[in-house]
């Protein structure tokens, strides 16, 4: 009898199953969640880290816009209105409109004011032509801060995050008497060669989204209370660029600092205890970094 050489293969026996069992299955998925529950924080600090380089690297980009636009105006800076300032004739002299300001815009909590999101607006005048008119670099990355109704209509954020410290530049009615009303011990600088220690007067800031309305960031020295608020974007941190061109990062070390970026979160104008040394230390180092005083300007060397 032939038998053939060619017999069909037989299934190889292992003593087990190839596939994998409920247990072995929920061990790999236990894996997993660990191994995620230790990338995700990295991933997410990452992220964080990344979103502070590029606020610096916008803030930064619109100091140098202020630093080209007083090169071609004969040194003189440029306007830097409060939305009260701009609309208040004081002295006897016409208020400069807000259309001249270094940014045109006031933003609100309102659905119906489109200052929030005409982006156009903004960057048409003042600073807008020597950032060839790109809107995203007025917007901190980390900044989606909306109101409930802004949110119903589909925003998800506002198109400006930065303010430009209020004692440098005409503040209009603000600063028509040379100083400025709202700090008139310290010095407004008026034209970029008369600011002193350019490495520590700051230009631009991230402020926070319940104060940073017009654009004009302002502090008030002898009340111990923040008039408006900086922002704490980055775990805890806002951004700072200097007259000089650099910016940096400023953790902030009181939690009154830094309450969350929400609608009516910041609780503004907040008076500063005394006995809160951490956020005494926090106001001060703004103020500090804000102008010098009148008679330090004026003490001969």
């Amino acid at each position: 009898m032939i038998t053939s050489a060619f017999r069909p293969s037989e299934p190889r026996k292992t003593g087990r199953s190839q596939r994998f069992t409920l247990v072995e299955l929920l061990v790999v998925m236990e894996v997993i969640a660990i191994l995620a529950g230790i990338l995700l924080p990295t991933l997410s600090k990452s992220k964080a880290r990344a979103q502070a380089m590029f606020c610096l690297n916008n803030e930064k980009q619109l100091t140098l816009a202020w630093i080209m636009y007083a090169d071609e105006h004969n040194g003189n800076l440029a306007y830097n209105l409060g939305s009260t300032g701009a609309s208040t004739a004081s002295l006897g002299k016409p208020p400069p409109s807000m259309s001249l300001n270094w940014v045109n815009n006031v933003l609100n909590w309102s659905k119906l004011n489109s200052d929030n999101t005409n982006a156009a607006k903004m960057v048409e005048t003042g600073l807008g032509p020597y950032v060839d008119k790109a809107a995203a670099v007025y917007r901190c990355p980390s900044d989606h801060a909306v109101s409930a109704e802004q949110r119903s209509v589909g925003w998800s954020g506002r198109v400006r995050s930065y303010s430009m410290n209020a004692m440098i530049g005409d503040a209009g009615s603000f600063s028509q008497s040379g100083a400025n009303v709202n700090l008139p011990d310290y010095v407004q600088f008026f034209r970029l060669t008369s600011i002193p220690l350019p490495s520590d007067i700051f230009v631009i800031l991230d402020e926070h989204p319940d104060s940073i309305d017009d654009g004009y960031f302002v502090e008030k020295a002898y009340t111990d209370t923040w008039i408006d608020l900086p922002a704490s974007y980055h775990a805890g941190a806002a951004c700072f660029s200097f007259v000089d061109g650099h910016s940096e990062t400023h953790r902030w070390l009181s939690s009154t600092t830094t309450p969350p970026p929400l609608p009516w979160a910041a609780g503004l104008p907040k008076a500063i205890s005394t006995s809160d040394h951490a956020a005494m230390a926090d106001f001060y180092w703004v103020l500090s970094r804000m102008s010098v005083e009148q008679r330090a300007s004026n003490a001969s060397p």
